[in-house]
């Protein structure tokens, strides 16, 4: 575990600073056709992450473990492959605004807020939660990932959700 304790570290403070700093930079508004589809295969990969998780899940409660690392990596790719659209969409085209009025701004605030202070949590939990699993040291992993998950699943859900609310204020 400790092994890791570094890597960790480092990633939990520098993805979270880059998703921050994307904000940040400026923006194009002519784009290739493809960048504008992200958001969709962004919000396609976070609800194929949710079943993903939910497989592992009860593939864990079945006792089958190589069906649950299968899943628990799958759903570690996904998230790094999302990681890797969201940068790139969100360094490219300039920020949407969501349109909604009345209650549903406040729950779409609502549900945005969670969804990236969750992500930003997220980060050193699942690395924590998988180093523990790479270290064998499957008492501390089950503990974590009782907690992980959960979160973990609400992040996934949410960011389908923020994408169905705001996709209507897409520029294309």
């Amino acid at each position: 575990m400790k092994k890791y304790t570094p890597l960790i570290i480092v990633l939990s403070i520098a993805i979270p600073l880059v998703v921050a700093v994307l904000y940040l930079v400026p923006k194009q508004t002519e784009l290739p056709a493809f960048i504008w589809q992200l958001p969709k295969l962004n919000a396609l990969i976070n609800g194929t992450t949710f079943f993903v998780l939910i497989a592992g899940l009860l593939a864990i409660k079945n006792k089958n473990i190589q069906r649950h690392k299968f899943f628990m990596w799958s759903a570690l790719v996904l998230s790094v492959l999302f990681l890797l659209s969201y940068v790139t969409y969100h360094s490219l085209a300039p920020n949407t605004h969501y349109g909604g009025e009345g209650v549903m701004k406040y729950v779409y605030f609502f549900v945005l807020s969670s969804h990236i202070i969750l992500s930003a949590v997220i980060v050193p939990l699942v690395l924590i939660t998988l180093s523990r699993a790479l270290s064998e040291k499957f008492d501390k992993h089950k503990k974590i990932a009782k907690i992980t998950l959960p979160l973990w699943l609400y992040v996934a859900l949410t960011g389908v959700l923020v994408y169905m609310m705001i996709s209507p204020y897409y520029p294309h």
